[in-house]
């Protein structure tokens, strides 16, 4: 069976092509779209999870050989947390070949933060399960990038740092509002806003409450600066 034109365009935007094409099928297929004859990408997605842990850490550990545990903790949360992971899904349109049920299809599922940064997680799966541990490590290093280098720059969640920024001006600890709840129980859309005393606000939406707050986080950290 031939690869969608969609899921063909994907590979050529990774700069590899899959031997066994149903791995790359499987990681694209969200549960929505799952039947029994149509497996999903979360057993994917368990295994991408530690593969992209073990390789950031290695990487975080050459990049800086002298830090220690206490400054690599946060850089490597900062590139393994689920905001990263959808962030590099969207460079390379990841969501664009996304198999998704209709309902989640219009509820705006390909541009979902939470489903975006699973699907990538399953993809780094699907590379390593191909083509074993070298190849995999290879694109993530790739896709990841200057966020390496420049980890320094978000190791902080943007919850902790927007706090950080209201107390140092004497103002009282950010507040999250929840604006809006919407989609299906099995796959909600939350949008928050974010408040600070000075009156400034910033909304996000995203597929959980915590995404969204962070979001709405850096958003407002985003117009402050």
């Amino acid at each position: 069976m031939k690869l969608s034109p969609e899921a063909k365009a994907l590979e050529d935007r990774l700069g590899y092509s899959f031997r066994d094409k149903d791995r790359l099928r499987r990681a694209l297929t969200h549960s929505s779209m799952s039947s029994p004859t149509r497996g999903d990408n979360q057993r994917l997605e368990f295994l991408g999870d530690r593969v992209l842990g073990l390789v950031m850490a290695e990487a975080l550990l050459a990049h800086d050989r002298k830090a220690s545990e206490g400054q690599l903790a946060p850089r490597y949360n900062a590139l393994v947390r689920k905001e990263a992971c959808a962030d590099v899904a969207r460079d390379i349109q990841l969501g664009d070949a996304l198999k998704l049920g209709r309902s989640e299809q219009m509820s705006g599922g390909r541009r979902k933060q939470a489903l975006l940064g699973d699907a990538m997680e399953a993809l780094i799966a699907a590379v390593y399960l191909d083509a074993g541990f070298e190849t995999a490590q290879e694109m993530i290093l790739r896709l990841w990038g200057p966020r390496i280098a420049e980890v320094d720059d978000d190791a902080k969640d943007a919850k902790t740092a927007l706090q950080e920024w209201a107390q140092a001006r004497k103002m009282s600890p950010p507040r999250y509002v929840t604006v809006e709840r919407s989609g299906p129980d099995h796959a909600p859309v939350f949008t928050i806003e974010a408040r600070i005393d000075n009156g400034e606000t910033a909304t996000a939406t995203a597929g959980s409450k915590r995404l969204a707050e962070q979001a709405a986080a850096r958003a407002l950290l985003d117009q402050l600066d």
